[in-house]
């Protein structure tokens, strides 16, 4: 990872829409050469801040620097140091795979003694030589998605923004997204990742900014986020009946001396290491106490109990209607390029 100067430095950044704030003043470092994830709930702000950093909005206050470039003064240089794979698979289905990244390329202005070539490399990189003239609309949806994806590096951007790359894929087609993704970053490539895929953050990003109602509320790596929920392991009991679940955490207070966390019918606690033996102790005290419980589980902490701790619930679904991937925007934003 280098040490040079930040990919993205954002400063302050404000987004109002009328009285609704939907970004509050965030602070946010993006280094060159990294893979930085953005996670959030619906209506958190992450769109809204992946909008900004693409120039398709323009913020109420505060700075966003590309490469050392604002976006407001220098539009058209920062823009060409940017790529966007969408969330949707934008693939001209009556149009071949070479067809598709002919389109792309002339979108981009990349230099007309370069388009051929670079068609040629983003076939390779996307397995798809021996379908370049088939058209898009036959592929599976792997497929559509590996072209997304070196569409989006086809005039060679230095900063990638990939708005859940996998949504929709099997286990076989999102691995091999994975590999494609990693290389991008090892040749040089930043990438800025959204997913609703948690362990997706947890196998791809060096670092990851959690983002809820338009501010960050935590940041760093997945190992560094982890410990946010504490060592040891995480208990988890589904009550029965919620409206007992308040008793259920007591128990697990005055018995056990175990903090437990309230969320519905979830009661949440860390069980320290060398405390794991205590979990039969637990069972059978809730049992004496009629305290009925759907399942118990123990595991090591993950991202998913973090995104519940900093935001009170779990993933949710994070297709909004303000998605980055609405194309009008899209082809606006892009209309500076030179």
């Amino acid at each position: 990872m280098s040490d040079h100067a930040a990919a993205v430095e954002i400063t302050r950044l404000v987004k109002k829409f009328g009285d609704f704030t939907a970004v509050g003043g965030i602070n946010l470092s993006i280094k060159q050469g990294e893979i930085f994830g953005i996670l959030g709930p619906n209506g958190a702000g992450k769109t809204t801040t992946i909008n900004m950093i693409l120039g398709l909005l323009t913020p109420t206050s505060g700075t966003i620097l590309i490469n050392g470039m604002e976006m407001r003064r220098h539009g058209a240089n920062v823009k060409s140091l940017l790529g966007l794979m969408t969330q949707e698979t934008v693939v001209e289905g009556d149009l071949t795979a070479r067809q598709n990244l002919r389109i792309f390329a002339d979108l981009y202005h990349v230099p007309k003694d370069e388009v051929d070539s670079r068609i040629e490399l983003a076939l390779q990189e996307a397995d798809l030589v021996d379908f370049a003239d088939k058209q898009a609309g036959t592929f599976s949806g792997g497929m559509q998605r590996r072209l997304e994806l070196v569409k989006s590096m086809i005039q060679q951007p230095k900063i990638l923004v990939l708005d859940e790359p996998t949504t929709g894929l099997d286990v076989q087609n999102r691995s091999g997204m994975w590999t494609r993704i990693k290389e991008l970053n090892r040749n040089g490539v930043t990438v800025i990742l959204t997913t609703q895929y948690l362990e997706e953050a947890d196998v791809l990003c060096d670092r990851i900014a959690i983002i809820d109602h338009g501010s960050i509320k935590a940041i760093g790596t997945p190992t560094e986020l982890k410990r946010i929920v504490g060592k040891g392991r995480i208990l988890e009991l589904i009550a029965e009946d919620p409206a007992k679940a308040p008793a259920i955490a007591a128990l697990l207070k005055s018995h056990f001396r175990l903090a437990a966390e309230v969320k519905g019918d979830r009661i949440t606690t860390v069980i320290e290491e060398n405390r794991i033996d205590i979990l039969t102790s637990i069972t059978g005290a809730l049992d004496r106490k009629k305290l009925d419980v759907a399942s118990v589980s123990l595991h090591l902490p993950t991202l998913d109990d973090v995104f519940i701790k900093l935001t009170g619930a779990g993933m949710r679904d994070t297709a909004s209607n303000d998605a980055v991937s609405a194309r009008s925007n899209i082809f606006r934003g892009m209309s500076g390029r030179r």
